[in-house]
């Protein structure tokens, strides 16, 4: 993971750090514009897997990647993180999908149950797949559980990016470009933020051949899984609360019957502000909350007088 080089008076200076992750991205960046221009040039349908492929996993990829270097212990392993990315990630998906379809109908809860599905689901795979590790830090645990929201993000993506290149009109290679362009813009802030920050809360409370259940756990779900629903109910508040601070009594009428009312220019820009105003909150609450479980890693880390060494 590091480059030495040697001064002029023939010491070797410090080491430095490779940004293998900043070269996987802009590789996968590049690859990705490239398939998306040769698709639009030549509308070849087989190269739709390559597109939704490389435009899902590349940056939950450049993430797990960028975080491997800051794990605390050679028992996190590239193999052990490759495993947690995709079985973490594909038992995440698939458990929330069997209870979302069981347990949710429409209401007005709907977007809390949601996150406590998703989360608590992310929560069960990241243990799982990292139930025989003999040491538990919580430096590892925010790798690791990043590992896991980042591998549920990717796949979830291509499965929004596939169904955002049906429409009524046939297939829109620009719905599903716009999809994976924004999906990959907040993909930093959103699954793996939070499941890194229940890895972390998980493994400072757990022990070396167990994990514990604990109070302060209890309120770290709960509190991911009400950002989860802020953050998946965001477009619902922001026209509710446009309409309460701008609607007409014309439109409230439209509404009352079943009908679409039409916005005007100022409603829409302020259902835009609002919109993107509650995405930044709820993300600023979770990186200031995951640079407290961090700190609280740190101290951990500090206190440890021998670490597994890393094995080849």
């Amino acid at each position: 993971m590091y480059d030495s080089t040697v001064t002029a008076s023939g010491t070797a200076a410090p080491p430095r750090r490779r940004r293998t992750w900043l070269r996987i991205f802009l590789t996968g960046f590049v690859l990705w514009v490239l398939t998306a221009a040769v698709t639009f040039l030549t509308g070849n349908p087989n190269l739709v897997p390559t597109l939704v492929l490389l435009g899902s996993f590349l940056v939950p990829v450049s993430f797990v990647v960028w975080a491997f270097g800051r794990r605390h212990s050679g028992e996190v392993t590239a193999e052990l993180l490759f495993s947690t990315f995709v079985t973490g990630g594909v038992l995440g998906v698939l458990a929330s999908s069997l209870l979302e379809a069981y347990l949710l109908s429409p209401s007005p809860g709907l977007f809390m149950g949601v996150g406590l599905i998703e989360e608590a689901a992310k929560l069960v795979a990241l243990a799982f797949v990292t139930r025989r590790l003999t040491h538990k830090y919580a430096r590892d645990g925010l790798i690791l559980g990043a590992a896991v929201g980042f591998g549920f993000a990717a796949f979830e993506s291509a499965g929004y990016a596939f169904t955002a290149l049906f429409t009524e009109s046939g297939l829109s290679l620009t719905q599903l470009v716009q999809t994976e362009l924004l999906r990959g813009l907040l993909a930093p802030v959103g699954h793996g933020l939070w499941t890194a920050i229940l890895g972390g809360v998980l493994f400072s409370a757990s022990g070396r051949r167990h994990f514990a259940v604990t109070g302060r756990l209890l309120l770290a779900y709960l509190g991911v899984s009400l950002l989860h629903a802020l953050w998946d109910s965001m477009h619902s508040i922001a026209l509710t609360v446009t309409l309460l601070l701008t609607g007409t009594a014309y439109q409230f009428g439209l509404l009352e019957q079943g009908y679409q009312a039409q916005p005007t220019a100022t409603q829409a820009a302020l259902f835009t502000v609002l919109s993107w105003g509650e995405l930044i909150l709820v993300s600023l609450i979770g990186l200031a909350w995951l640079l407290v479980v961090r700190r609280r890693a740190d101290r951990e880390a500090r206190s440890v007088w021998w670490h597994i060494p890393v094995t080849a």
